[in-house]
């Protein structure tokens, strides 16, 4: 998944009138300001009651359904490989959002003051904060890839990370 890539998908969400941020990887990358690293795919949070507004436009660019594990999140790809990780959100009134998790009781959590902006080969984008990327990499034993992400945060945000 390249800077290109990324900036296509969220040019066809925007144009679709749907709101997202990125996360994952390329959510650091952005809030970094830079591409640190190869990335497999691009992890998005959507607001789920956009979902067929999403799904419409990424199905007209190619992209197709190869993994629901719904409410929590699914997968499409591309005919090219690439792969997109959606998560849906339910927003509150005070701009707050939960995500669904595996158990029902303990959904992810979404201040809303999370929702920030970054740059992607100069261009700003919807984003979540560096403090919410680092609450996500904690309980489980981080990948070098993940290691690597907390160090970019430390280096450019000056933030205590889990790892």
């Amino acid at each position: 998944m390249t800077a290109e890539h990324v900036l296509s998908v969220l040019g066809l969400l925007h144009d679709a009138g749907a709101d997202v941020w990125i996360a994952g990887g390329w959510g650091i990358d952005a809030l970094v300001g830079e591409q640190t690293r190869d990335h497999r795919d691009l992890d998005l949070l959507h607001r789920g009651d956009q979902e067929p507004a999403v799904l419409a436009a990424l199905g007209g660019a190619g992209f197709a359904e190869t993994a629901d594990w719904r409410p929590v999140r699914f997968v499409l790809a591309a005919p090219d490989g690439r792969e997109l990780d959606l998560h849906p959100l339910a927003f509150a009134a005070d701009g707050s959002a939960l995500q669904a998790s595996a158990d029902p009781a303990h959904p992810f959590s979404y201040p809303a003051g999370c929702f920030v902006t970054g740059t992607v080969a100069g261009v700003r984008v919807p984003c979540i904060s560096a403090a919410q990327q680092v609450h996500f990499h904690q309980g489980y034993e981080p990948a070098g890839h993940d290691r690597q992400d907390m160090a970019h945060l430390r280096r450019v945000f000056g933030i205590a990370t889990h790892f």
